[in-house]
C-alpha cells in the first residue's frame, strides 16, 4: 500500500477511535449521591406541624405529582423518591432534617424547603455541601443571590417584587392615602415593607403606622387596634396564614374599612378566609400568578380540569379549595422539569446548571403571560402578577400583568 494511502488510512481510523470515544464519553451516565439507573432521591422540608402547619399541604400535592411521574414511567425511566420531614417551622429542626437528608438519606437536592426562617437556617450548610438547595418555598430575595449562594435558589415572586407591583398600584389609584403595615417580624415581613417602600420611592411618607408580629404569637389583636387607631385608610397584612387569618378578623370586628392588601402567601380561601370569616374578607385585594381553583373564570378550562382529575386520582383527601395544592403540583412540575433537562447527567452541578437555564417554561396552572425564565445571573424564576380582589366567594383577577423585577 503507497505511504500516502498508509498515512490516509491511518488517519482515517484515528478519527473513526475518536469519533466512537466521543459517542462514549456522550453516552456515559454521570451520577451524584442520590441517584442511580432507576432512582432520584428527592429530599423534602415543610412545617407538617407548628404554627405554619397550614402549609404542609404542599408537600403532599408535591408528593402525590411525583406518584404520578412515577406511575407513568418516572423520568427516563428512573422512579423519584421523594423524602419528606417535618420541622414544624422551626429553624433549628430544619437543620437537623436538612443534615439528615444529605448525609443519611444521601439525596440529590433538597427540593421546596418551606419557609424563610427555616431556609436561612439551611443556606450556608447547603452551600458548604455544594447540595441543591432548590425553588425554596419562600418569597426572600436572598434566595436569588447567585454569586455568593450558587446552590440555593427560590422560585416564588420575590416579596420585593410582590411590595413592587402594590406600590404601583397605589401610586396610580391612591396617591394620597394613609398606609398602615402589619408585618411578620422576619426575614420575610421586612423583604416585603423593603419592597412597598422602594416602590413608593418619593410616596413612601404615605406610610404612617407599622407594627411587627412573631409568627408564634398567641394574639395580634394589639397590634391591628394601634394600626386601626393610626387613622390609615390602606392596610397590608403581610403575615403567615394563621396570623393574617387573624387580622381579617380583627379589622372586621373593629368595623374598619381600609382598602386591605394581603399577601399573597396568605390568600387560599381554604386556609385563611374561610376561618377569617368570608364576609370578613370581600373586597381584599392581593397577587397572583397561578390560576386559582375557586375562581369561576377558570371553570371550563382544560390546565383546571387536568389539575382537578390529578387531585381526584392522586391526593383525593386534598381539598381542592385551597391554593396552596395547586402551587405545589406547579412546583413539582417545575422539578420535574429541570430534571428531564438533566438527561443522564445527574449530577448537584448539572442540576443547578439546569434550573439556572430555564427559558419561558409554563404550566397548565399558571396564569396566563406568567414564564418562568432563569439564567447563571438570575436566580428570580417569576417576578410577574397579577392584581386579583376577593369579592366573598371567590378571587377576581383585574387589570394586566405586572412586571415587579428587582434590580
Amino acid at each position: 500500500m503507497p505511504v500516502r494511502f498508509t498515512r490516509l488510512f491511518a488517519l482515517a481510523a484515528l478519527a473513526t477511535v475518536a469519533a466512537m470515544m466521543a459517542t462514549a464519553a456522550r453516552a456515559e451516565k454521570k451520577y451524584d449521591p442520590g441517584a442511580s439507573d432507576t432512582e432520584i432521591k428527592v429530599g423534602n422540608i415543610m412545617p407538617y406541624s407548628g404554627p405554619a402547619s397550614s402549609y404542609g399541604v404542599i408537600g403532599k400535592a408535591e408528593a402525590a405529582y411525583f406518584n404520578k411521574i412515577n406511575a407513568e414511567g418516572g423520568i427516563n425511566g428512573r422512579k423519584i423518591n421523594f423524602i419528606s420531614y417535618d420541622d414544624a417551622y422551626s429553624p433549628p429542626k430544619a437543620i437537623e432534617q436538612a443534615r439528615k437528608l444529605v448525609e443519611s438519606d444521601e439525596v440529590l437536592l433538597i427540593f421546596q424547603p418551606l419557609g424563610t426562617p427555616s431556609n436561612s437556617a439551611i443556606e450556608k450548610y447547603m452551600n458548604a455541601k455544594k447540595v441543591p438547595q432548590l425553588f425554596v418555598a419562600s418569597g426572600g430575595t436572598k434566595f436569588g443571590d447567585p454569586k455568593h449562594f450558587p446552590w440555593s435558589m427560590g422560585w416564588q415572586p420575590n416579596y420585593q417584587s410582590e411590595g413592587h407591583i402594590y406600590a404601583k398600584y397605589i401610586r396610580e389609584h391612591y396617591p394620597n392615602s394613609k398606609i398602615a403595615v402589619f408585618w411578620q417580624n422576619d426575614d420575610a415581613g421586612k423583604d416585603q415593607f423593603k419592597g412597598l417602600k422602594d416602590g413608593l420611592g418619593d410616596k413612601a411618607g404615605m406610610i404612617i403606622a407599622d407594627k411587627s408580629y412573631e409568627v408564634s404569637d398567641p394574639s395580634i389583636d394589639s397590634q391591628i387596634v394601634a394600626l386601626h387607631d393610626s387613622g390609615a385608610d390602606i392596610f397590608f397584612s403581610w403575615a403567615a396564614p394563621k396570623g393574617s387569618a387573624q387580622a381579617i378578623r380583627k379589622v372586621g370586628e373593629l368595623g374598619w374599612k381600609p382598602t386591605f392588601f394581603l399577601a399573597n402567601t396568605a390568600t387560599s380561601v381554604a386556609a385563611v378566609l374561610k376561618p377569617a370569616g368570608l364576609e370578613n374578607s370581600k373586597g381584599i385585594i392581593s397577587t397572583a400568578y397561578l390560576k386559582d381553583p375557586t375562581d369561576p373564570t377558570w371553570k371550563d378550562d382544560p390546565g383546571t380540569k387536568g389539575w382537578l382529575d390529578f387531585m381526584d386520582k392522586y391526593y383525593p383527601d386534598g381539598d381542592k379549595t385551597n391554593a396552596n395544592n395547586v402551587y405545589g403540583y406547579v412546583l413539582a412540575q417545575n422539578m420535574v422539569q429541570v430534571l428531564k433537562q438533566c438527561g443522564d447527567e445527574l449530577t448537584r452541578e448539572n442540576v443547578m446548571k439546569q434550573a439556572a437555564n430555564i427559558k419561558n417554561f409554563s404550566t397548565d396552572m399558571m396564569l396566563p403571560g406568567i414564564k418562568v425564565n432563569t439564567s447563571p445571573d438570575d436566580f428570580f424564576p417569576i417576578e410577574q402578577m397579577q392584581l386579583m380582589k376577593f369579592d366573598g366567594e371567590a378571587w377576581r383577577l383585574f387589570g394586566d400583568v405586572i412586571d415587579g423585577e428587582v434590580h
